[in-house]
């Protein structure tokens, strides 16, 4: 079993994404299910439909998954889990004030020194903390020997026993924290593989004491994928721009990768992505690539499918709008380029004259299937010519000065002409 666990606390960036689309890629050649676990333990920051937009996003990209679990359902047995490490003297209550423990901290940092908790309820009398009335949290102890996990990206990683102190599992309001109710809701679906970012190693530390600790005795492999520098956008934010879903996990798949081909589908990356072939070092987002992969993407797409992000469900303006993208590489862009073309023109008004002309022998014109011929008819009638008259003709049709081949724009546009100079 394998999971994806995001929190609805704020938009999904592609980082998040690659962990899901390696996740789900991962779960179809060890055919075993993924599952998505909604972390919203955290309700204070937790975002009112913020649940509902990941799993649409995930459906967008293809992700499929077998069940949705919401993490706040488990608070039950995080709450036993808690009592049970309590009872068996591995986890203890701590009664120092957040105040107290912000004080230490400051300390520690201006002797630039890293804080560790030091154990200072760790061996309080029974008495003590049976009659103690002040707030308090549950404490894990901390461990007494090296952990060692595998990773398929990194090798063997081990940890040292001291790299971590007691740390708190469960807060003064009896919420269990980040990763104590990861480590519980990982046992209880069985995950085999966790797939994350390499920002959660530590995380992923703590988690394997926590599970230690509880007797869980089951080998979970890792892969902690390299982080992304540079400013990430979030998934919507793309899919707003006009990047099609194929491109982002295309580009999103490649980084750190060596695909056997420049374009592919998530299906086609299911076939030979290998999690011990990526790089150990962190990947860079370049929206330059990703455009000219999307672009490559776009000129693939039928015609007619082309034409409806547009606006259209037509096979020739599908045709017109792949002429643009030779200089434009998202729907978004297409879409302005196309729309300017049906809209009304704003003509210069040195040729506003001129254009009014060429607009009413253009509308009185015969249909001509060629562009040479519309192009000799509309010459002669109007008495235009050289720079001036392709300049204006642009104009009048796309409302561009500058753009493709004018004779291309005509191929698929000539059934719209009188619709385009209305």
């Amino acid at each position: 079993m394998l999971r994806f666990a995001p929190s609805p606390t704020g938009d999904m960036h592609i980082g998040d994404l690659r962990v899901a689309l390696f996740n789900y890629i991962v779960s179809k050649q060890k055919n075993e299910d993924l599952i998505i676990r909604i972390e919203d333990t955290d309700k204070e920051k937790n975002i009112e439909g913020k649940d509902k937009e990941i799993l649409d996003i995930l459906g967008l990209f293809g992700i499929e998954y077998s069940q949705v679990i919401y993490q706040s359902e488990n608070v039950r047995f995080h709450t036993a889990m808690a009592l049970q490490l309590m009872h068996e003297k591995k986890a203890f209550s701590c009664f120092c004030s957040p105040e107290w423990l912000d004080k230490k901290k400051e300390e520690a940092k201006a002797n630039k020194k890293t804080y560790r908790y030091d154990d200072a309820c760790a061996n309080l009398p029974a008495e003590l903390v049976i009659d103690n009335t002040s707030p308090f949290t549950i404490r894990i102890n901390k461990p007494t020997t090296n952990i060692t996990i595998k990773d398929h990206i990194k090798d063997e990683i081990t940890f040292k026993a001291d790299d971590i102190d007691s740390f708190i599992i469960m807060g003064h309001d009896k919420t269990p924290t980040y990763n104590f109710a990861c480590a519980i809701d990982d046992m209880l679906s069985d995950i085999s593989v966790i797939i994350c970012g390499e920002n959660h190693i530590n995380n992923t530390l703590k988690q394997e004491h926590i599970r230690a600790s509880l007797s869980y005795d089951k080998k979970v492999e890792y892969a902690h994928l390299p982080i992304i520098l540079d400013d990430t956008p979030s998934v919507k934010w793309l899919l707003e721009e006009g990047f099609l879903p194929e491109a982002i996990s295309n580009y999103l798949i490649s980084m750190g990768n060596k695909p056997p081909k420049e374009i592919f589908t998530l299906v086609e990356a299911t076939e030979w992505l290998n999690l011990e072939n990526i790089s150990k070092s962190p990947a860079r987002f370049d929206i330059n690539i990703l455009r000219d992969i999307n672009r490559k993407h776009l000129k693939m797409l039928d015609a007619k499918e082309l034409s409806r992000y547009v606006g259209f469900a037509d096979e020739e303006i599908g045709q017109l709008a792949k002429v643009y993208l030779e200089e434009v590489s998202t729907t978004k862009e297409l879409k302005s380029k196309i729309a300017q073309i049906f809209a009304p023109k704003v003509i210069p008004k040195e040729f506003a004259e001129q254009a009014a002309l060429m607009i009413e022998i253009i509308k009185n014109a015969p249909y001509f299937d060629e562009y040479d011929n519309f192009e000799n008819y509309i010459m002669k009638e109007s008495g235009l010519k050289g720079e001036n008259f392709f300049k204006l003709l642009r104009l009048v049709l796309t409302g561009a000065e500058h753009g493709p081949d004018i004779a291309k724009i005509y191929m698929y546009l000539k059934n719209y002409i009188g619709e385009i100079v209305k």
